[in-house]
């Protein structure tokens, strides 16, 4: 990845922002993995919707791989179905069913949840508008952290698709993606392993011990400024003769708006600057 930013930051954009600043504002609109280590072989479970997000985003873009598009530096105003999830959200009825020796172990969860706007992104043809995050959850009355994740959720217009992305510091990672409008209020993001786009990458043991065969996220925007989430892992764990469906959900509520992202409110702060007055001598954003 960083050869490619690298590749796209020595060319120069268009300056589509200058008409548009001068308009005035916009008003906002409303989880495979293998490892040699492993004696097991990766397992190829690819959904037949991902072959279609895959084919539609090639067809999308063309032979030219090099020109990017004109970019807003208002990301607020561009994450299409995003935009009500933006801002500062906290929980306290989350519900977690995990695995544990005995069978399934029923928790309830505290949880924090951040989403903040980043500067539009671009590889080649493709645009992102997006969101970064970090959600923290706790059980109720405990201080020590029982799960923290980082990651993206990132809107692409022209495709009409959503990426999510998922870290947790136990080794594991995901990309996963699903169609949307762009005034959705629910949609659905999936991940597969085996999967060379959007998959799954688990450490040594976790691919051995509780491999991740697939991962799903439903999100549902709610009329009373909350969204909720109903997200689930399919684990197979040595031992149980069928996989293991570990879900956790959580209606979230806002307790702050988000806050402009760093191009936005350079724009905001001198109308007059345009791509080019933005960028070094060297083509990068200053």
């Amino acid at each position: 990845m960083h050869v490619l930013s690298s590749t796209y930051n020595h060319r120069i954009r268009q300056e589509p922002w200058r008409s548009s600043v001068e308009a005035g504002p916009k008003m906002a609109p409303g989880i495979g993995s293998y490892s040699p280590t492993c004696k097991s072989s990766p397992v190829a479970i690819v959904d037949p919707a991902e072959s279609e997000l895959n084919e539609s985003a090639s067809d999308l873009y063309g032979t030219d791989i090099y020109t990017e598009p004109p970019g807003d530096p208002d990301t607020l105003s561009n994450l299409g179905p995003l935009r009500p999830m933006a801002g500062v959200w906290e929980g306290t009825k989350g519900s977690d069913d995990h695995p544990v020796v005995e069978g399934t172990l029923h928790q309830e969860y505290d949880e924090h949840y951040e989403l903040q706007p980043i500067d539009f992104q671009t590889n080649g043809p493709q645009l992102f508008y997006g969101l970064r995050y970090h959600t923290h959850i706790l059980q109720a009355d405990q201080l020590e952290t029982f799960h923290d994740q980082i990651g993206y959720w990132l809107w692409e217009p022209a495709a009409s698709v959503i990426t999510f992305t998922l870290a947790i510091p136990r080794g594991q990672v995901l990309l996963a993606a699903g169609s949307a409008d762009v005034n959705a209020r629910e949609f659905e993001l999936t991940a597969d392993l085996g999967s060379e786009t959007y998959g799954i990458l688990s450490n040594p043991f976790l691919y051995r011990a509780f491999q991740t065969t697939s991962y799903r996220i439903h999100v549902t925007i709610n009329d009373d400024d909350t969204w909720s989430y109903e997200e689930e892992g399919v684990l197979v764990i040595p031992g149980r003769d069928e996989p293991f469906r570990h879900v956790d959900r959580n209606t979230l509520h806002r307790i702050a708006e988000a806050t402009p992202n760093a191009l936005a409110n350079l724009v905001q702060n001198d109308s007059s600057l345009g791509i080019g007055s933005l960028r070094n001598e060297k083509g990068s954003l200053s």
